[in-house]
């Protein structure tokens, strides 16, 4: 007798990438893609001058983010990432919480990370060709202080 998947357990497909909301402070605003969000240890290489193994071993030193890009669409009046953007005076920004949230069916979140103290590093306007038939696409890159993952 042929399985109609009727009683299948929810745990054991992994979850479609294409359903997620960012959240900036408070506000959610809609991106296209979003890449970028790992973080690593660096690794410090040791050998004491005694050891009879001549060899380092590996330990794991200070970890280290890397910066998120997010792609959105070009829309009439929209500068948010622009005047995000000119608030860098002197070494100073605003920066503030970024939350991606991956979405099950019914757009709650299952997966959430939170960028902190996070603030735009560089922007990357659409390319233009006349005879181009794409969407205009921009791009922002964050960087931010640490990376923390949450199942909710």
């Amino acid at each position: 007798m042929a399985d109609d998947g009727s009683a299948q357990s929810t745990s054991v497909w992994p979850l479609p990438k294409f359903y997620f909301q960012v959240k900036w402070d408070s506000q959610v605003m809609s991106f296209q893609e979003v890449s970028g969000l790992d973080i690593e240890a660096q690794i410090i290489e040791y050998r004491s001058g005694d050891n009879p193994v001549f060899s380092t071993i590996k330990m794991p030193g200070i970890k280290k983010s890397g910066n998120v890009t997010m792609k959105k669409g070009v829309y009439k009046s929209d500068n948010k990432f622009w005047d995000w953007f000119s608030q860098i005076k002197m070494n100073t920004i605003k920066r503030v919480p970024v939350t991606i949230s991956l979405l099950d069916e019914a757009g709650s979140p299952t997966m959430v990370w939170t960028l902190a103290n996070a603030w735009p590093t560089k922007i990357t306007g659409t390319d233009l060709k006349s005879d181009g038939n794409e969407v205009a696409i921009e791009t922002i890159e964050i960087a931010h202080e640490g990376i923390t993952i949450d199942n909710a």
